[in-house]
């Protein structure tokens, strides 16, 4: 082939010249006779890897398979060895093929064809790892457009080629030089190092959720253990990409000025949620009520704020800043009890000293009613218009709001053990009493 492409641009001709070398490469091949022993060694390497995956893969999944009811360590690694199953073959291909490579190369001195088939079969081993182990909808997006183009690369002999012509090219941002391979290796390796923070953030979160420690304990560890895993994950990506650690100033630098100028209150935010961890003095599930009489439960915390649910479904973002600098009543305190009081009245005909006894002993017979810290303490309040006025203290573990309604089910208590005992429950009387005076004299004085 004869061809001027002289006029063309660069990458046609590259692509022309590695074309020609391809075909003389194939042509040179057909003509060998050491080139068809090796493509039958591959042949054969693939069908003896066949056979033997097919009875050694029922056997495997057969013995590694646990008892459906077993949950213990060894029945898990068990589980997560039936994973591997689908690699058996082209793996089994991969060392049958190395061994014929050996083989190749004794005999015939040469063995650069066996060696692609080699690595042809590596990449059927990532293609099975990509669709048939990987479940993560990202890494399987990952493993697709990433891990495949390069393992076909490196199948094909030119991957050091792509890598050096990439490690060729530098840019610059400002002060910070890197090459476009360090850039594509920090965008893959950030990519990679993030989701397997995030990986571990959850399973350390699970760990630490499981541990007996106090719930602001709890979330300053698993807090902590985010910000470690992260950070960790940060700086490893910066070694990778190759920038040095000491370039960071600049971004410190920015970040300071930053926050002297308008990121004061999110920094106060952040550092306010720190001390709420460690101090403990409102977490998940406490009931509080803010300065400004909303009321909630806190259902989430996070690095900049409190979210209280009230009763009525809504959300109330509330600054962890608020929680320090102003008044915040906490009803809940992880647990202890709360104290309420309701009030009712007795008629002028009922003999008082029954009361106390006879309306305690009808509280405390409610399940949520507490005989700790004290039992049920009924006290006279006083003497009013229409009847005496009682009112009955009694202790709870809980919130008298939302599923709990202990107000309302004592004063059913009250009224049931006063209708039971035959006292009457005074309501409002009005006496109206209507005077007549004397009746007028007639007025003696004669009309004109």
């Amino acid at each position: 082939m004869d061809w001027d492409l002289s006029t063309q641009p660069e990458i046609v001709q590259r692509a022309a010249d590695y074309g020609l070398i391809g075909w003389d490469t194939a042509r040179s091949w057909l003509v060998s006779p050491a080139v068809w022993s090796q493509f039958a060694l591959i042949a054969a390497a693939f069908i003896l890897a066949w056979l033997i995956a097919r009875q050694l893969r029922p056997w495997l999944a057969q013995w590694l398979t646990p008892p459906a009811a077993s949950t213990g360590a060894l029945s898990r690694a068990r589980r997560f060895a039936l994973i591997f199953l689908p690699l058996i073959l082209p793996l089994l291909a991969y060392a049958l093929t190395g061994l014929g490579e050996q083989i190749t190369r004794q005999l015939f001195g040469s063995g650069a064809v066996i060696a692609f088939g080699q690595r042809l079969f590596l990449v059927l081993a990532a293609r099975a790892f990509v669709r048939d182990m990987v479940s993560d909808p990202f890494l399987k997006l990952l493993g697709r457009y990433v891990l495949m183009p390069a393992m076909l690369l490196y199948a094909f002999g030119i991957l050091d080629d792509v890598t050096a012509r990439l490690d060729a090219v530098i840019l610059s941002l400002g002060t910070i030089s890197f090459s476009a391979l360090a850039l594509l290796r920090g965008v893959i390796a950030g990519t990679l190092l993030f989701w397997l923070g995030r990986w571990s953030n959850d399973q350390s979160a699970q760990y630490i959720e499981r541990q007996d420690m106090r719930p602001a304990t709890r979330q300053l560890a698993a807090k902590a253990a985010e910000i470690a895993i992260f950070g960790a994950a940060f700086l490893m990506l910066m070694t990778i990409m190759g920038i040095p650690l000491t370039s960071l100033a600049v971004l410190g630098g920015a970040l300071g000025v930053g926050i002297g100028l308008g990121l004061q209150r999110i920094v106060a935010n952040y550092i306010s949620g720190v001390i709420l961890l460690l101090e403990g003095q409102a977490t998940v599930g406490d009931y509080v009520e803010l300065d400004n009489g909303q009321a909630g439960t806190i259902v989430r915390t996070t690095a900049r704020a409190m979210i209280l649910e009230t009763f009525d479904g809504r959300w109330i973002v509330v600054p962890n800043e608020d929680f320090i600098t102003t008044r915040i009543v906490n009803y809940s305190d992880q647990g202890s009890a709360n104290r309420y009081s309701v009030d009712f009245s007795v008629s002028y005909d009922t003999d008082i000293n029954r009361i106390p006894d006879l309306i305690a002993a009808a509280v405390a017979t409610h399940p949520g009613v507490l005989q700790d810290p004290e039992p049920p303490d009924v006290e006279l309040r006083g003497f009013g218009e229409s009847g005496i006025d009682f009112g009955v203290e009694f202790w709870v573990n809980g919130i008298d709001d939302g599923k709990n309604k202990y107000a309302s089910d004592v004063l059913f208590l009250i009224w049931n053990a006063l209708k039971e005992n035959g006292i009457d429950i005074p309501y409002p009387h009005r006496v109206i009493e209507m005077r007549t005076g004397p009746a007028a004299a007639p007025d003696p004085s004669p009309r004109p």
